[in-house]
């Protein structure tokens, strides 16, 4: 069975009109139809569709960018109908996964994925690497410095002060409180 799907954005005076005309003259015999931000996962429709996929089936869409934004969405979803036993079709792409040019342009396109997202793991590898290099460390910057933390951890240890109280004080929650008095405790020699 040729089971199409339309999708057009929240907030954008499309129409999914010739989206379903050309689904139904491409031989569709059930069209999902939705609207909804194609780069989102929470769509119900799409959902429903790869759920009740047979054997034999074929998802047929007007255009790759109606079923996902996104390669990787896009890859993994055509995993979901491959799983099903199932096929794919692209009417303006004319890529039909049901035949082995259509197969072999699928997994092309997946191997261009495959080398994009290695490319932007090594990038990001090196910017780390050069980054530690120059000095700088990631993260989120210690909202307390060590004079604070110290004064926190004296002043629950020696009962001047409650946890909560310290807590109001410096703007921090109680587990950060907990913690900075806990390290004390552990390394009373050391500065926090």
């Amino acid at each position: 069975m040729l089971i199409g799907y339309a999708r057009i954005s929240k907030g954008d005076d499309q129409s999914t009109a010739m989206q379903l005309r050309a689904l139904k003259d491409a031989g569709c015999e059930r069209i999902f139809e939705e609207t909804a931000s194609g780069g989102r996962w929470d769509r119900p429709e799409l959902h429903r569709m790869v759920d009740q996929l047979r054997q034999s089936d074929v998802v047929v869409v007007w255009k790759l960018d109606r079923l996902s934004r996104s390669l990787k969405d896009l890859l993994h979803l055509l995993e979901k109908v491959q799983l099903a036993n199932a096929g794919f079709r692209s009417l303006t792409e004319n890529i039909d996964t049901t035949t082995p040019a259509g197969r072999m342009m699928m997994q092309m396109i997946g191997s261009f994925a495959e080398f994009e997202r290695a490319m932007i793991r090594e990038r990001t590898t090196a910017g780390l690497a050069q980054a530690r290099a120059e000095g700088r460390v990631g993260g989120r910057r210690p909202k307390l410095n060590p004079k604070q933390r110290a004064e926190i951890a004296d002043s629950v240890i020696s009962g001047r002060k409650s946890a909560a109280e310290m807590a109001r004080i410096f703007g921090v929650s109680q587990p950060t409180v907990s913690r900075i008095v806990a390290e004390r405790r552990a390394y009373p020699t050391e500065t926090l």
